[in-house]
């Protein structure tokens, strides 16, 4: 009795392809280089090169150099015609404790979802998580501040800014207690710690690294932001985008894009500081997880 032969199978056209993902892999690195030169680094040169350029360099923004370069004069007139200063002190008022509060409130609820497995529990988190894609309606905002007495008031925006951005918070910090070994609570607990003292001692230091990344967003959508700010304090309390937002459709700044840029870039200042700062923590958060 002869045994059957099987033909051999052919392993059919595999080249191409893998020549197709090789040649992708090497033009890769070039598109997201383009990609960040263009959607990034030009604005941002833009931005940088007009604000020290005259009134008449700047009429028309462009690439180009500036013939001088006149960063202190643009500063300064900004500085004393924009009310940079109260602007600065209220976006301060506004940003620091909606941060604060949106972080300590945000991830006490994350650790409470993140350890209670229950049908309730779920849907508990699907509704804090919500807001993400769910946008406040504005005028029901400014309703129900105006019933409370809060409408055009520090204190009304600052709830405004932790109801808005209380979910970007509690998804990011759920995810990342659910990470955390639980035998570390449990030990606390057996020492006799209270909840409050227990999530204080050992869960609070070891988010570090995702409240550094909550922060940096929330920074920036808070101090940035011109929209809310404009039907909630416009008119009674300064803020710096809604200062620029105020002083430019004003006609003070018509045409003076020197000006228009060099605010802005003033405005970035301490954004950025909080970036750098934020991004050590997050590098030193995620080493000492590391060694632990």
């Amino acid at each position: 009795m002869t045994t059957p032969t099987l033909a051999p199978v052919s392993p059919g056209p595999s080249r191409p392809s893998a020549d197709r993902r090789g040649a992708w892999h090497r033009v890769q690195p070039v598109v997201a280089l383009l990609a960040v030169v263009l959607l990034i680094g030009l604005p941002l040169w833009i931005v940088v090169v007009t604000a020290g350029k005259t009134q008449a360099d700047a009429l028309n923004p462009n690439l180009s150099l500036p013939t001088g370069w006149h960063y202190g004069e643009n500063f300064a007139a900004v500085w004393q015609q924009g009310r940079v200063p109260a602007a600065f002190l209220g976006s301060l008022l506004v940003m620091v404790p909606a941060v604060v509060g949106v972080l300590a409130l945000g991830s006490l609820a994350s650790w409470v979802l993140a350890r209670r497995s229950s049908r309730l529990m779920a849907v508990l988190y699907a509704l804090a998580i919500s807001g993400i894609v769910l946008p406040p309606a504005v005028v029901t905002v400014v309703l129900l501040l105006r019933q409370l007495g809060l409408a055009g008031t520090a204190v009304g925006m600052i709830g405004v800014y932790m109801g808005m951005y209380m979910s970007t918070v509690i998804f990011f910090v759920t995810g990342f207690v659910r990470t955390i070994p639980v035998e570390l609570e449990e030990a606390a607990r057996v020492d006799g710690a209270k909840p409050l003292r227990v999530f204080g001692t050992i869960i609070l230091p070891l988010l570090a690294p995702v409240l550094a990344t909550a922060t940096i967003l929330i920074c920036l959508y808070v101090w940035n932001d011109v929209f809310y700010a404009f039907f909630v304090v416009g008119g009674r309390l300064d803020t710096l985008p809604l200062n620029l937002f105020q002083v430019a459709s004003a006609g003070l700044y018509l045409d003076n894009w020197h000006l228009i840029f060099a605010y802005v870039l003033l405005m970035s200042l301490p954004l950025l500081v909080v970036f750098v700062v934020a991004q050590r923590r997050i590098i030193s958060g995620i080493t000492s997880g590391a060694v632990k």
